[in-house]
């Protein structure tokens, strides 16, 4: 009986041995891809986006960053990382549209725009499109204490920490075909030997304003740079001896501060609105290493 208890004990020691983590420092790290997905609470722009004929709640939800991310061990049980990725959604619709002339184009009766208008629906083929892309490019270090649970399970908390790019475009086209010449023709008239030959009215002075000449398609970005933060708790599985699972679960916070939006990335908007991308974060990254 003596000896069987002895055996029993031995054989358990082992088995607990497998699964003990040293205490003593450890080294190690690895790299992999790393899809994020944030369950935005709100979408930037979203009543502009309303005001044209779409709908933001069909973007992607969550939205999802495609990522890659990397981390070592420096010393004890911290570990340091990195992490870059970019991800975007697109909405889009085709409205009805109903024309009308306008019987006070200068409102001097005050009866300016389609209210009380004829109207009617139009019918061609050149009925206009409208697509919005929202897009999200991130940056950022990571930082984080780990606690050994098993010898291949870790459970770990820390914060990403970085800088991330936010962009709103928005295309609106008509329905003609578009050639390659098109793309590239020059919205303000015939351009020759460095000079642009512009059509005017015989009304026109030197001084007036010059605008664009009719075009078959519009694109509009505006877009932001924001500190962001996002701390999490990750449990990290090595199922390989060089082939692993992490996945962390945190709460993403970034911040557009008013007046920081630009459009086409050079003019500022100084009247742009604040705006917040946060909300439950989660990622999921399979990784090569230790």
């Amino acid at each position: 009986m003596k000896h069987i208890i002895s055996i029993l004990f031995f054989k358990f020691s082992i088995l607990f041995a497998q699964f003990s983590y040293p205490a003593e420092d450890f080294l190690g790290g690895g790299i992999g891809y790393s899809p994020m997905y944030i369950k935005l609470r709100e979408i930037p722009g979203s009543q502009a986006l309303t005001n044209v004929g779409l709908d933001p709640t069909q973007f992607n939800d969550p939205f999802v960053i495609h990522g890659g991310e990397g981390f070592a061990h420096i010393t004890g049980r911290w570990r340091i990382g990195s992490y870059a990725g970019l991800g975007g959604s697109s909405i889009s619709t085709k409205p009805i549209i109903k024309t009308y002339v306008d019987d006070d184009p200068l409102n001097t009766s005050g009866t300016k725009g389609w209210n009380g208008e004829t109207l009617d629906e139009y019918t061609g083929v050149y009925d206009p499109s409208i697509v919005a892309k929202l897009s999200f490019l991130l940056g950022a270090a990571t930082v984080e204490y780990v606690m050994p649970i098993l010898q291949d399970l870790e459970l770990s908390s820390g914060a990403l920490l970085g800088l991330g790019h936010v962009g709103l475009s928005l295309e609106q086209q008509s329905g003609e075909n578009i050639g390659w010449g098109d793309a590239f023709s020059n919205v303000y008239g015939e351009f020759i030997e460095g000079s642009v030959y512009y059509a005017v009215d015989t009304g026109f002075e030197p001084n007036d304003p010059i605008t664009p000449l009719p075009v078959p398609g519009l694109l509009r970005e505006v877009g932001a740079t924001f500190f962001n933060f996002q701390p999490y708790i990750a449990v990290k599985f090595q199922f390989l001896e060089r082939l692993g699972l992490r996945i962390s679960v945190g709460y993403n916070k970034g911040t557009v501060r008013q007046g920081a939006w630009k459009l086409n990335g050079r003019t500022q908007i100084t009247d742009s609105p604040q705006a917040a991308l946060e909300g439950v974060s989660f990622r999921m990254m399979g990784y090569i290493g230790l």
